[in-house]
């Protein structure tokens, strides 16, 4: 945790600063949203629950003690927050791969953004098939590219279950895409 942070946090743990809190957020508010978008797909369920967490965030502040990162600790809030809000809507999950590059857009010929983004639709599917701790070890360690263990302390289990999920996850994602490429 930077210095700044830490001191950011000590603010609002112990004057309830505000101003304090505002910078946080500022600092985790788009990778909260990514995190939430990489689970329900959908921006304005992002964006809610990424709000949310940081409203759960500013009640439970003052019992962070610092034992894990910040970010960590908003991102297993976050994850938390997004799981059960799939498990309460049943809502379709999955992550827009890695946008192509303005340049390389325009470059390309029509029918050729027309395939990208059915590919994209196919991954899109594809991870959203996956089961639920298997897609979110994938979102987190690949997308985000958060290490073995911050997934881990985020999911609540060890990195042998975190690189087991991953690997399953992995191996199902590369058979559904090589399904797809067949079809």
């Amino acid at each position: 945790m930077a210095p700044d942070e830490q001191q950011l946090i000590r603010q609002i743990q112990v004057d309830g600063s505000h101003d304090a809190f505002r910078v946080l957020v500022e600092l985790y508010m788009k990778q909260a949203y990514n995190v939430a978008y990489g689970y329900v797909n959908d921006h304005d369920d992002a964006e809610d629950i990424a709000q949310e967490s940081f409203v759960r965030v500013f009640r439970s502040i003052r019992s962070f003690r610092g034992d894990a990162e910040f970010g960590t600790w908003l991102y297993r809030i976050v994850s938390n927050l997004a799981m059960n809000h799939i498990r309460r809507h049943k809502h379709s999950v999955a992550r827009e791969t890695r946008t192509f590059e303005k340049a390389a857009e325009q470059s390309v010929s029509h029918s050729d953004a027309i395939e990208r983004q059915e590919m994209q639709e196919g991954i899109e599917r594809a991870l959203h098939e996956l089961p639920t701790l298997q897609r979110a070890t994938v979102i987190l360690r690949h997308i985000q590219g958060l290490s073995t263990r911050q997934v881990g302390d985020i999911l609540r289990c060890s990195e042998g279950t975190v690189k087991t999920h991953l690997h399953r996850g992995l191996k199902k994602l590369k058979s559904k895409l090589q399904d797809l490429r067949e079809s």
